[in-house]
């Protein structure tokens, strides 16, 4: 890796860090600069997942007065969360990387999908809290099927992890009666927990291009924070705008 190839990592990286903070999918921005630099898709996911952690927890710690009082929720969907990242970790390192490479297309265009579909998600959302006129979950906690939700997107998330922010939005937007802030931050915590777990496996028992890691993770702790204080004021268009482009010239490159 030159410096030049370092510093658009770097940047990707803050830009990554900024958008998983905020809604998520912040892999679609850093992992098509991987695989243009020539970093193959596995080991760029491999790297990719570990520089990502520390910025996840950067955005969950500078947004903890959104997580007072959800300490019950953290320890019933938490554990889940860990769960499936470790079996999505190992999924994507037990698989051929032939499978991973056919894959990914699709996780991509799924992602970029759930980018564009969110505002859609989120008004249907808030009309049906409107028609019943009561909380969604039967508990503080939520529904049964979340926690059941919260594993399997932790396997999706710690097998690639694109748009594993926005079907964490999703899938607690429906089943907590909760402000968007407050959501945001548990899903926060909940992201942070399987990259963090999915990380460690892959020190552990795979290949990981550390410049790159590093790097990653210096701007996505950067970016967390920027998102922490200054996203909630930007437009949405803008960064979903970006990320589905992005998204796109990824799905080009591996097709080619």
């Amino acid at each position: 890796m030159s410096p030049t190839d370092l510093l658009l990592i770097g940047l990707a990286g803050i830009w990554a860090g900024f958008i998983n903070t905020v809604v998520g999918s912040g892999t679609l921005i850093t992992f098509p600069v991987l695989l243009a630099l020539g970093v193959p898709p596995v080991v760029a996911n491999v790297s990719n997942t570990i520089g990502l952690a520390p910025g996840s927890f950067a955005g969950a710690w500078a947004m903890r007065p959104e997580l007072k009082g959800q300490r019950s929720r953290i320890l019933r969907l938490g554990p889940l969360a860990l769960v499936g990242g470790i079996v999505g970790a190992v999924l994507l390192l037990r698989l051929p990387a032939e499978a991973f490479a056919a894959i990914v297309p699709v996780l991509i265009g799924l992602g970029c999908l759930l980018v564009v579909l969110q505002p859609v998600l989120s008004r249907r959302v808030a009309a049906r809290r409107e028609r019943l006129g009561e909380p969604v979950a039967g508990s503080p906690g939520g529904p049964r099927w979340l926690g059941a939700g919260v594993l399997a997107t932790g396997v999706y998330g710690g097998y690639f992890g694109a748009a594993q922010g926005v079907l964490l939005l999703g899938l607690l937007g429906i089943g907590l009666d909760e402000p968007l802030p407050r959501i945001n931050a548990l899903k926060n915590v909940l992201a942070m927990l399987v990259n963090a777990v999915a990380g460690v496996v892959f020190i552990l028992v795979s290949h990981v291009n550390w410049p790159v890691a590093v790097v990653i993770a210096v701007g996505a702790v950067l970016g967390s924070q920027l998102g922490a204080r200054v996203g909630r004021r930007l437009p949405p268009t803008v960064y979903r705008v970006v990320i589905v482009t992005v998204g796109v010239v990824a799905i080009v490159n591996l097709l080619r």
